[in-house]
């Protein structure tokens, strides 16, 4: 099996490295990932600039892009053949409900679904950065039965893991999406020269985060995982927008 590893922490994350350590068990792993930390970039893609890639000496390569730039490099240019599976992470922090519309590390799995491969996002829901291995350990476990248990064309697996031993991990559990409250509003400040910046708030309390959520999985000690499709479209609207739109023109 060939993986692509991607990530939005930057090719110089722990995550990323520990889950290449953890797949190089079981595949052939190329790493492509963003040459800084990306959180936050969505499918965001580099148009205005031209893409450069440079290799470290561990073997992974670095792209001066965002992370759905690297699985694309990855897939069409850098790697002599073509992966079976693209897997993005370990990221650092959740992606949990509403988080996974900002976030890079779930783009780069949805990137390389649009390209047309199987793809996984991992995460790890916390910022001491204790225990990636958990979170890889998962990883492992799934890409396993994968293999008797295909995903469907339009569908990625998110991950997330609790930030505790293996031996602690309770289990998994598949998991819809939760959501959160609205985030605080941006903080305003000054630089050393009286300018004014900006900077986002906290990310928002959990709202919706009962029973059967991602968040309540977490929060009683299982690991989460979430089929996301990549179809948006609210087809249970269709026909009565339909309706509305033949009544008022």
């Amino acid at each position: 099996m060939r993986i692509l590893l991607s990530n939005d922490d930057g090719v110089h994350a722990k995550g990323i490295a520990v889950l290449y350590q953890a797949l190089s068990q079981i595949a052939q792993v190329t790493v492509v990932a963003p040459d800084r930390n990306c959180s936050g970039a969505s499918n965001s893609l580099t148009l205005m600039n031209p893409l450069r890639m440079s290799r470290l000496d561990n073997g992974f390569m670095a792209v001066n892009g965002t992370p759905t730039d690297c699985v694309h490099m990855g897939i069409n240019k850098l790697m002599t053949e073509r992966p079976d599976l693209v897997v993005a992470g370990v990221n650092k922090g959740a992606n949990l409900g509403d988080d996974t519309l900002y976030s890079g590390t779930v783009a780069a799995a949805i990137e390389g679904r649009h390209l047309g491969l199987p793809a996984i996002a991992v995460s790890l829901c916390s910022k001491e950065e204790a225990h990636y291995e958990t979170a890889a350990h998962v990883t492992v476990e799934i890409i396993k039965k994968l293999h008797f248990h295909p995903l469907p064309a339009d569908h990625i697996i998110n991950i997330n893991a609790p930030d505790l031993p293996i031996s602690e991990l309770k289990g998994v559990k598949v998991s819809r999406l939760g959501s959160r409250y609205q985030a605080e509003t941006m903080t305003q400040q000054a630089d050393p020269w009286g300018r004014d910046i900006f900077w986002y708030g906290p990310l928002g309390l959990e709202n919706d985060a009962g029973p059967g959520t991602d968040f309540h999985t977490i929060s009683e000690g299982y690991a989460s995982v979430t089929p996301l499709k990549v179809d948006m479209t609210a087809h249970e609207s269709l026909a009565t927008m339909a309706s509305w739109l033949k009544e008022s023109m």
